[in-house]
């Protein structure tokens, strides 16, 4: 199995998934600039988007977005129970990496973290931000997780809010949420993915 990845970029959600399951997998670096792997390759063909994350699978498979990618690697190591087995609590899990994607993921840090967006859209973005995070911060008022117990949603949500402080986003306006990102900073698979990402994010800067 190989995660293409680009550091610090949406791709950390699998390596924390990963991590967590004890599974065995080789890491390739792309460059989302230039569209090219570590070692100059294009990376075009892999992905016709040129997007991480991509995974190949034992079986030479290859499969792209966080919303596919992370329920498949939460199915394919049962014994990490990174995805709940009751019918319901997994849909919610799915509405958690639907809200994730849509709302915070691409509405929200795309556009802020985006140097070529112009001003006024990033401050359209951010007047999102409000009813966003106030949702999360509710939903988390009595939570350690967004479901019952860590799950490949969390895994996502943690690298989203990674990019809060970069985006210009304050999360201390919603503290449950700020809460919530520093006890996921506590959890081993998460220390060691962000550990290793930012160590590779700091060498190609």
């Amino acid at each position: 199995m190989e995660l293409y990845f680009s550091p610090l970029a949406c791709s950390l959600a699998t390596r924390i998934a990963l991590y967590e399951a004890d599974a065995k997998a080789d890491y390739i670096q792309v460059n989302t600039k230039l569209k090219q792997l570590h070692d100059g390759t294009d990376f075009y063909p892999i992905n016709a988007l040129g997007q991480v994350p991509v995974l190949r699978t034992d079986d030479g498979d290859l499969l792209t977005e966080n919303t596919a990618i992370l329920p498949y690697v939460a199915d394919l190591f049962p014994q990490a129970a990174l995805a709940p087995a009751d019918r319901l609590q997994r849909a919610r899990m799915q509405q958690w990496l639907g809200f994730i994607s849509t709302e915070l993921h691409k509405a929200l840090f795309v556009p802020l973290l985006d140097p070529h967006a112009s001003e006024p859209v990033k401050t359209y973005a951010r007047n999102k931000a409000g009813l966003r995070l106030g949702h999360l911060q509710t939903h988390l008022a009595d939570r350690e997780f967004l479901l019952d117990r860590f799950s490949v949603a969390d895994a996502y949500l943690f690298t989203v809010l990674n990019w809060a402080s970069h985006g210009g986003i304050d999360l201390a306006q919603w503290p449950r949420v700020k809460e919530y990102y520093g006890r996921q900073l506590q959890r081993p698979s998460i220390a060691q993915a962000l550990t290793e990402e930012l160590a590779l994010f700091r060498a190609k800067s």
